[in-house]
């Protein structure tokens, strides 16, 4: 995914803007990707995407919602505190861009999905196409299922994808019946 549609002197600076240390053996996009279990492809994909994010937050003309994936650059990038606010804020975007998480309740909720809806527009106006829907999901999976997410240690817990998970479980069920049925037929 390249640059967007616009040459604008923001864009240029956030699309030259590299995060991270220049010199650090274990870069910004290597970092996110083993905190998230993402391929580093796809990590330089995500944070092309909060660069898109941060341009939105700062032409907009409204509050705008991060999906998910964004919001995991977004949250390591605050975690590099000095460059985030001496460097990438004032002379990036020339602006101070705070994170609000929610308060909760039903009337930020509300508020956060109408947000992620203009969020989404602005997007597709600004850059003339639509968002990746691999990085920004709809809003019914935005609130509602990716805040279910959970860090974990692969060192302390396997993971199995669900579906697997499930058919194995149905493979195991069928094994016993065969069993419980010849166990049967041969008494």
């Amino acid at each position: 995914m390249g640059a967007p549609a616009i040459t604008s002197e923001l864009w240029q600076r956030l699309d030259a803007y590299q995060l991270g240390p220049d010199a650090a053996s274990f870069s910004f996009a290597a970092r996110l990707a083993r905190g998230n279990r993402w391929s580093e492809e796809h990590a330089a994909l995500v944070i092309t995407e909060y660069k898109r994010f941060c341009y939105l937050a700062v032409t907009a003309g409204h509050e705008v919602t991060p999906s998910d994936a964004v919001d995991q650059v977004w949250h390591l990038h605050l975690t590099y505190s000095r460059d985030y606010w001496q460097t990438f804020c004032p002379d990036i975007l020339r602006a101070e861009l705070h994170h609000g998480p929610t308060n909760g309740g039903t009337a930020e909720r509300s508020r956060y999905y109408d947000q992620y809806a203009e969020t989404l527009a602005s997007y597709e106006a600004a850059f003339d196409a639509l968002p990746p829907p691999d990085i920004w999901p709809d809003a019914r999976r935005r609130f509602g299922v990716d805040p279910k997410g959970q860090r974990v240690n692969p060192q302390d817990v396997m993971i199995l994808d669900r579906r697997l998970a499930v058919l194995g479980a149905f493979g195991w069920i069928a094994l016993g019946i065969v069993i419980a049925v010849l166990i049967g037929v041969l008494i």
